[in-house]
């Protein structure tokens, strides 16, 4: 519980919540983590939170979003992490009143502890109130995206500079690493391009419970964040497209080399073989018109084709 932007209580049970919001000079902040909807029972009877609020928090897979109620704000956002090297979203939800913030975690792998560095690194600014501590968590969680976008594009680059490098042996890892990059900025399209409406919805309402002329400047930073994430993801998709197509281009052209060197060598022994069958050339050979050359004959077949299956293989031919 923050009073006129200082500090003054914290760890007390949520059924203390409604006795602190009832002073206006009081400041609350309370964070749930994967709660029941019994805890969420209890939170919602003590700040009047909306059942469809409630109801949403209990769904998984909801849209970033700013839903508006008569005496609060619902806002859905999502952190992302990496785990193995790919993106994971985390659904964050917020409860907003004039003088109270919930935040309800869909697990612990989003870290309020970056949350409350960027509140205490902006500690007189904490007078703004609810505003305020709106605005470190969506800057937070804004400069998440853009953290693994820089990821990601910095994974493209690479891939686009190893696209010559990589040996005909490596195709089918970078075609499951393009693949994945894809499955990732599709992923992080979907979390990062609604919030540009999140954050518009914010600056272009004229809510009270928002309406802090001395907070916009700060929103708007954030917005220009957030258009800057979008526009990043979208260049990456072109860099994917572009390197897919190049990718394509590289095999067409690669297919077409083998099979001049292909179509050369059965050139080369086409001719002979049209020559001596035309004229049924047939000369005796060591063994001819017994087993022993037979066998013989069979071998020397057998060795042949697998030795040109390798050869092929080596060259990846086949």
């Amino acid at each position: 519980m923050y009073r006129n932007g200082v500090l003054e209580k914290e760890g007390f049970p949520v059924e203390e919540v409604s006795d602190h919001v009832a002073d206006p000079e009081n400041v609350v902040w309370f964070d749930l983590c994967a709660p029941s909807p019994e805890q969420l029972a209890v939170i919602s009877e003590e700040l009047g939170l909306h059942e469809l609020a409630i109801e949403d928090v209990l769904s998984d897979h909801e849209r970033p979003k700013v839903d508006v109620y008569d005496h609060h704000l619902f806002v859905t956002v999502y952190g992302l992490y990496l785990e193995a090297g790919r993106i994971v979203p985390v659904e964050v939800d917020v409860f907003v009143t004039k003088n109270a913030l919930v935040t309800v975690r869909e697990n612990d792998r989003f870290d309020l502890g970056g949350v409350l560095r960027r509140w205490d690194s902006a500690s007189r600014m904490a007078c703004h109130g609810v505003t305020f501590l709106l605005h470190g968590l969506l800057d937070h969680v804004v400069d998440q995206h853009f953290d693994l976008v820089q990821e990601l594009d910095g994974q493209v680059e690479a891939m686009e500079e190893s696209l010559f490098a990589q040996s005909v042996r490596d195709g089918r890892a970078l075609q499951q690493s393009m693949y994945l990059l894809r499955k990732d900025t599709t992923k992080l399209r979907r979390v990062t391009f609604p919030m540009r409406e999140v954050i518009g919805t914010l600056l272009r309402r004229d809510e009270d419970l928002v309406a802090d002329p001395a907070m916009k400047p700060y929103y708007e930073d954030v917005y220009d964040h957030v258009l800057r994430v979008t526009e990043w993801v979208e260049s990456i998709r072109d860099m994917l497209a572009n390197v897919r197509e190049t990718r394509l281009s590289q095999q067409g052209f690669r297919l077409n080399e083998i099979m001049k060197r292909v179509t050369s060598w059965a050139a080369i022994i086409a001719v002979p073989t049209a020559i001596t069958g035309f004229y049924g050339q047939n000369v005796p050979y060591p063994g001819s018109g017994t087993p022993l050359g037979f066998w013989t004959s069979t071998v020397l077949v057998a060795l042949a084709s697998a030795g040109l299956y390798g050869v092929f293989k080596k060259k990846d031919w086949l």
